[in-house]
This record gives C-alpha cells, structure tokens and sequence, in this order.
C-alpha cells in the first residue's frame, strides 16, 4: 500500500509517501477521521497550529492502536510566528496538544504571515528567528525533522545559507494543471523533498471533463489520477477528506501513469479555484 511505503529524507528520516491532510476539519472531528485513516492504512498525519486541530489530531493517534514508532505526525508553526521566543513557546505548545511525544516533521507554515502573503515583503530575518527556535527543539530531539511550507526559492536558500539544521521538506500547492515545476528542481538540488498538499486544487479539478476521460482510461477517480501523477513526480501527496470512503479511495492509487499521459498532464493548466481562491495560498498561487 502506497501510504506505508516511504521515502527518506535528507537527515535519514523515513517518512511516508503519502499524508492525510486535515486543513478545515473541526478538532471535535478529527479524532474519529485521524482514527478511521489509521485503520485503513494511512501512516502520516499532517496537521497545524493553524488547523486548530492538533488536540484531535493527537487524540486520533493515540486512540488508533498502532505503535507510537509506526505513525508520523507533521505540524507546522503558526505562519504569523517571526520571533526566537514566540517560536519556542509555540513549538512546545503543539507538543503538549498533540499528546504523542516527539513530533516527527515540524515546519514553518509560511514565509509570511497569511495577511501579507506574497505582498514582496520576505521576512528574512523572522523566519531565521523561527528558524533557530525549530533547530532547537530538534537538537533536544523534540523534533525528529524541521523544514518549510509555502517558501519560494529565494526564502528557501536564506534558511539553507543560514541554517545549521537543513530544511528536509518544503511543502507546497502544487497538482495538476498548477505544478510549480522550477521550484521542485530547485528543491531537490538542495535535496529538499517536496511534499504537494491539496493534490485535486481543493476539488476544483474533480469535474473537468478532460481530466475525467483520462482518469475513466485507468479505471480511477479524477482525485485517484491527481494524487497518482503528484507520486509518479517524486512529490509526497497530502489529500485531505472528511469522507471515510474518499479516504480509502485516496490511497487506492497503486497504478502507473503512461509517460505520455504524464507529458500531458503536466501541460495542463488551472487556474480557477472557484470560493477557494479567497484562502491566500489559491488566491495568488500563480
């Protein structure tokens, strides 16, 4: 199963290929889901300080049955979050929400905070701030690994070029038809793993006819076709459900995309993210 195979990052750290996101899922139900995924076979649950479901998110896992050590938890620090001290009280914040222990993966959720996003303004010397809070807690082994969300090429390097902890991850918008192509490279020159969260553009992909006739050829869902092409590009899917039968679907992607089907996907363009668009990740993500 495609979600308890993985990859290793830069630090040795195994990670597997593909996450449950739960951005926009209440914290009273993100336990149940967080429970269901684990049972169906999901190993990696993404969250944030964001989400304001972390206290769920800990309660799912615990509650799941599956040992501490088989389980991988990311979150991620607040994106307003440009300070040593706030940093530090925050990450310990998260820790003791989540309940589990050691986080596995924590990121900084963006370069800016989600006012200001891609407004020009980089915060250089914030996000090193932050930064140095994340190094930190890992080197006292809170953290297992430490990397990014959202960051362009240039807030990339400012933390690598700084940094005496690399970041391992950059986790960013990235599916069919919006595939930052340029920024990947980038990221794996530096041996940086991308990890793509909403796959299927926050649903604004699911009925587009073309996508659909491609995905009816291999028998699939639309979702099933864009969570498969993020895996044959190296990326690390993050599909986020509130449906039981979409989360056993969404991992249901054990087949292989023609090369130049890939060819053609990777042509295809979307830029309409319908009421989505008013979140700032969709709304100035081209």
């Amino acid at each position: 199963m495609i979600a308890q195979e993985t990859f290793r990052l830069a630090n040795g750290v195994a990670i597997p290929k593909l996450g449950f996101g739960t951005w926009m899922i209440d914290d009273r139900e993100v336990a149940g889901l967080v429970q269901e995924a684990v049972a169906i076979g999901y190993r990696h649950i993404d969250t944030a300080q964001a989400y304001g479901s972390e206290r769920g998110v800990g309660e799912g896992l615990r509650a799941s049955g599956i040992a501490r050590d088989e389980l991988f938890v990311t979150t991620k620090l607040a994106a307003g979050c440009k300070s040593y001290s706030e940093a530090r009280t925050l990450i310990d914040g998260s820790l003791a929400a989540l309940g589990v222990g050691q986080i596995d993966l924590m990121l900084i959720h963006s370069p800016q905070p989600w006012a200001e996003f891609r407004n020009g303004e980089h915060y250089f010397e914030g996000n090193l701030e932050a930064w140095r809070a994340l190094e930190e807690a890992h080197s006292a082994g809170k953290l297992r690994a430490i990397g990014v969300s959202n960051f362009e090429q240039v807030d990339l390097d400012n933390i690598i070029a700084n940094a005496a902890v690399k970041p391992v991850v950059n986790q960013i918008l990235a599916h069919v038809g919006n595939t930052p192509f340029d920024l990947i490279d980038h990221c794996r020159s530096r041996d940086v793993l991308v990890e793509a969260y909403s796959p299927v553009a926050h649903g604004a992909v699911l009925k587009n006819p073309e996508l659909a006739g491609l995905a009816a050829k291999y028998g699939v869902s639309v979702a099933q076709l864009c969570i498969r092409y993020c895996l044959e590009l190296g990326l690390l899917p993050l599909p986020k459900t509130a449906s039981p039968e979409h989360l056993r679907s969404d991992i249901a992607v054990d087949f292989e995309i023609t090369a130049e089907d890939m060819t053609r996907l990777k042509g295809f363009d979307h830029d309409d993210y319908g009421e989505a668009a008013k979140f700032p990740v969709f709304g100035k993500s081209r």
